[in-house]
């Protein structure tokens, strides 16, 4: 069964639900990337292993997940509460059954769940990827799944906000079978420190900017 990925900055808030909705038989690895709340703590007391980041980085975080995955399939996820454990499986069978190399989660967004900004900077990232590559892809959202060692292979050297974006380029210039799957995109639990500010989307932006150049 694969082991999830949940890249963590001080959310001990949403731990308790994030970690509950997955299904069975899919192993929480919380990576703590530098929180000064009971982040690792809360994530332990619920069954989740924790692993500490101390480089600040969303693809940091990301890679260390990674690394300290076992599993066969590795999934990502927010671990804010945005996203829906449930519907991993969405993501993760196409590629357990051989269907796909790599499949992301295409955000259906609850009402306010979704900045204006976010899903303005959002949109032109994805229309600057269909434009370049011709993949028919909606969304560059974080939820996703691919084998273990294919993605280790890929050699992923992004560690800011441009890791997301990395793996869709490296994976289509190396002859993946992508997909993409509808998935749920609900409101954060507690502070954002992204999407929900104009700072941490602009930053996001400039990150893949400087891929797609």
């Amino acid at each position: 069964m694969p082991d999830v990925v949940l890249p963590a900055l001080n959310e001990a808030r949403a731990i308790p639900a994030v970690v509950a909705r997955l299904p069975v038989g899919y192993d929480a690895i919380v990576v703590d990337n530098g929180s000064d709340d009971d982040t690792a703590d809360v994530a332990r007391a619920h069954g989740a292993r924790v692993i500490v980041e101390s480089r600040r980085g969303f693809g940091a975080a990301c890679f260390a997940g990674l690394v300290a995955a076992t599993a066969d399939v590795v999934c990502f996820m927010d671990c804010d509460g945005s996203f829906d454990g449930a519907e991993l499986p969405r993501v993760a069978d196409p590629v357990r059954a051989g269907d796909a190399d790599l499949v992301l989660g295409a955000r259906r967004a609850d009402p306010s769940a979704w900045p204006l900004h976010a899903r303005a900077g959002n949109r032109v990232l994805a229309w600057e990827m269909r434009r370049r590559t011709a993949m028919p892809l909606r969304d560059l959202g974080p939820m996703r799944a691919a084998r273990r060692e294919k993605l280790l292979a890929l050699g992923l050297v992004d560690r800011r906000f441009g890791w997301p974006l990395e793996m869709v380029l490296r994976a289509w210039q190396a002859g993946w079978r992508i997909e993409e799957v509808e998935v749920r995109y609900l409101p954060r639990l507690g502070r954002s420190k992204v999407t929900g500010t104009i700072g941490g989307t602009a930053r996001t932006v400039r990150d893949m900017a400087r891929l797609l150049r």
